[in-house]
This record gives structure tokens, sequence and C-alpha cells, in this order.
């Protein structure tokens, strides 16, 4: 900060007061020097060490507790991180804001300066925790967050989030919602725009920002080309609500065979577009790329870019890791040895060839590792070696085969992340990195951190 420890640590406690913190460790000699700044239930250790010994002899409690853990680099905070995460035993998704954030600057580094971005954290941030990855593209200047459903955007509003933010999928129960929360609605057709401007001119609202989607091709949702006249007419026609962007989706823009069909897209889109454009004074935002787009079609840029799995670390165009943002992990809770002749889990699927030793970890298919990868379809980590699922998946505990791998009750384990892509998952499931990632339950604690 450039401060001096003292006023540094002045501020510090004003803003653990400020915000209902209960109680604070402190490590190291400033902050130690500072501990009457704090009118708060305090703790201080002079190093990181003290600290862990403390915590593993059972002089500190902290059940039931939510902890924040700040520092710098070199006091090792993050063997602090580990000790608590195996002390918990529970299935933890780490998300790596960091790794994020490099990913953001990635795909900014391929924009023109001018080019505006939306990034998507709808379906909870891909399973990373929509709040803490919409407050950290928040921090980082991003022009508009998208989530699917209003409740989406208002649970984000109320958590403090101020961004702009799209709502992909509005439903005409939650116009109020959308309106009280300020939270601007895709509009795809007729029927939805009328009942909006009908809405917003009930609730004596004017020049209410929507996007307007046009189908080029994707034949999901959106307004045909040959739309646009009547839709210009319309628009004009009241003053409830006004288009603050025009785009469209692309269908296959991660794949050379299909670059024919997607420039049709991209041409039909700055037709149509421009039309709608000409209509009005005011300037409507366009958009068509995603972030296969941003990489193939940086001619395609127009005015704005929709980021969404490459933000999380995943190539749209052939599934490597950018940077990698979600691990998830768990711990052995138990390793017993089974004899050949037995099997392993329910309804005896998991034969054995030989004696093994046998780990249950906890995490099941209610935490979103999905049934088909057991009965040795697919594998986990442990220190560092291969072990694969044995037997069927249960809802809350799986079993996999430690035989050849030096470990013990409490290590940990990765089901996917820095060290396993989760492409080895999505491939044995013949699915898509997305689906695996929006799979990881809400039951699985998120930790966050920024290296």
């Amino acid at each position: 900060t450039g401060q001096n420890t003292s006023t540094l640590y002045r501020q510090v406690a004003q803003l653990v007061g400020s915000r209902g913190i209960e109680r604070i460790i402190g490590v190291g000699s400033e902050i130690s020097s500072c501990a009457t700044r704090f009118n708060i239930e305090k703790v201080f250790y002079p190093d990181t060490a003290t600290l862990m010994s403390v915590i593993a002899q059972g002089e500190l409690p902290l059940e039931n507790e939510i902890i924040l853990i700040k520092g710098a680099r070199k006091f090792g905070f993050d063997a602090l991180t580990e000790m608590l995460e195996k002390k918990v035993h529970e299935t933890i998704l780490e998300v790596n804001l960091g790794a994020m954030i490099a990913n953001l600057n990635y795909y900014r580094s391929k924009l023109k300066p001018e080019t505006k971005m939306v990034c998507m954290v709808k379906a909870s941030a891909y399973g990373a925790g929509s709040y803490e990855i919409a407050k950290t593209l928040q921090e980082h200047r991003v022009d508009y967050l998208a989530v699917a459903v209003a409740d989406e955007g208002s649970e984000l509003r109320k958590a403090g989030i101020t961004a702009n933010i799209i709502i992909m999928n509005p439903e005409m129960t939650a116009f109020k919602t959308m309106f009280d929360h300020k939270l601007e609605p895709e509009v795809y057709s007729f029927h939805l725009l009328d009942a909006l401007i009908k809405e917003a001119e009930k609730e004596g609202i004017t020049n209410f920002p929507v996007h307007i989607k046009l189908d080029t091709g994707m034949h999901r949702l959106g307004f045909a080309p040959s739309d646009i006249p009547r839709l210009v007419e319309r628009l004009k026609g009241q003053d409830a609500v006004i288009a603050r962007s025009v785009f469209s989706h692309l269908v296959g823009s991660d794949s050379p065979q299909f670059d024919a069909f997607t420039r049709r897209q991209i041409e039909t889109f700055e037709s149509a577009s421009a039309c709608l454009q000409e209509a009005f004074p005011h300037k409507i935002l366009r958009h068509i790329c995603n972030s296969a787009g941003i990489e193939r079609f940086s001619g395609a840029q127009f005015d704005m870019v929709r980021l969404g799995i490459g933000l999380y670390g995943i190539s749209p165009i052939d599934n490597s890791i950018l940077n990698n943002v979600s691990t998830l992990k768990t711990t052995i809770l138990q390793i017993r040895d089974v004899p050949e002749e037995d099997t392993v889990g329910y309804s005896r699927k998991g034969h054995l060839a030989r004696p093994s030793r046998i780990a249950a970890i906890p995490i099941g298919y209610a935490d979103g590792l999905n049934r088909h990868l057991g009965n040795g379809n697919a594998y986990c980590l442990v220190n560092g070696k291969r072990a694969v699922y044995v037997g069927n998946i249960c809802m809350d505990v799986c079993m996999i085969d430690v035989t050849d791998i030096d470990c013990k009750e409490g290590d940990s384990v990765e089901i996917f992340g820095d060290h396993l892509p989760i492409t080895a998952l999505s491939d044995v499931l013949d699915t898509i990195p997305y689906e695996v990632l929006t799979s990881v339950s809400t039951r699985v604690k998120r930790v966050y951190y920024q290296d």
C-alpha cells in the first residue's frame, strides 16, 4: 500500500469493524504491533508455523466459521489453507481468481481498445460461484455481466453488484424484479416485447434498456431479419423500452468446418443490425462474437463481444486449458484391504482382479460426480498418481483403487483441476466441459484464492 504500518492497520481495523467481522487472527510482527487497534476478539502469532501448530493441537477452535485468509505469499498461507481443508474433511471446489483474471486479459488482448465486453456469469458462473466471480469482474471493469434468469441477477444486486446485468432468458413473471433491480432483459419475440412494454407502461417506466436478439441461423430464439421493419415500428410507437444492444449467436465459430456458415451469419447480422440502427438516433451496441469468435473472427468484434467458457479457462476451439480456474478436490476418508474374491460397492459391480487397497472419498453423484465415471471408466489423482473409480459411484461417497499408491487417510484427492484436466472427465462422458463444471453441486464448498 505504501503506507506505514500504523496507518495501514488503522484502516484495516476500521474495515474489520464496519463489516461485522467477529474475530481476527493476526500473523507476523507488523500486525501484532497494532493489536490494540482491533476492538474485537483477537489473537496474534509470530509466524504461520506457530499458528498451524496451535490449530493442530486443538487450541484454537474454528468450528462453524467462515474464514477469510489474506496475506503475502511469503507467509505461506497456502499451507494453512490446505491444513484447514483437510480438517474439514469436505469436498471443495477451489476457484483461482487470479487465473480467471489472466483469462480475461488474454481475450481482452485480442480486442480493439474500444470494444466492450460482456462476461457470462450464468449458472452460478459455470459452477464457480456467481457473486465472487461477478465481484472480481466488476473490479476489473467489464462492461456487462450476463445471467440466465432474473433471480440470478437480483441475488447479485442484493449482494452489492452494481455492474450492468443482462438477463438472457427473461421470464414474463419477473418483469417487476427486472425493473426493481435494473436488470436488462434480452428480447427475442414480439410476444415478449409487447408484454414487457405493457408492464413497463403500467409501472410508469420509460426508456428501460433491452437487448434485441436476432436469429441468424441458430434457430433457438430471436427475431428473424425479416422482422426488422415491424420491430422498428413497434419500438418507435412507444417510449417504455429502448434498444440498448442488438446481438446474435454464432452456431459453429469454434470449428473451421462451419466457417462458411459463420461468415453468412455475420453478414446477415451486420445487415439486419444496421437496418435497426439506421432507424434510431441513439447508439445501439452490436455484438455476435462468443469466446471462439473472439479468437477466430476478429473482424466481427462490432461494438461488443461475449466471453463465456474461455473466461473459465477452457478454449472453446480445442478444449485445451488456458489458465485453469476450478479445481475439484476431496480427501480420503478410509482405506481398507479388500481380497480379490470380494466386490466393491452397490450391485457388486466393483470386481477386483487382485487383492486391493480401496479408499473411500466423500464425493458422489449428488456432488456432481457423474455415475458413468465409475466402474473403472475414469480416474482421479492421489498424490499425483492415477486412482481409478471402483464399482458404482454412490450418492455421497465413491471408492477408488490406491493399491499402488503411497497414501494415507486424510490425503488430498484431485477430481479435476490443475493436474487433471476437466476434459479427462468430459471425454469419458462424451459431453462438453460446460456440463461437468455446471454439475458441481451447491453443497460443495467453494474456496477462492488469488495468486
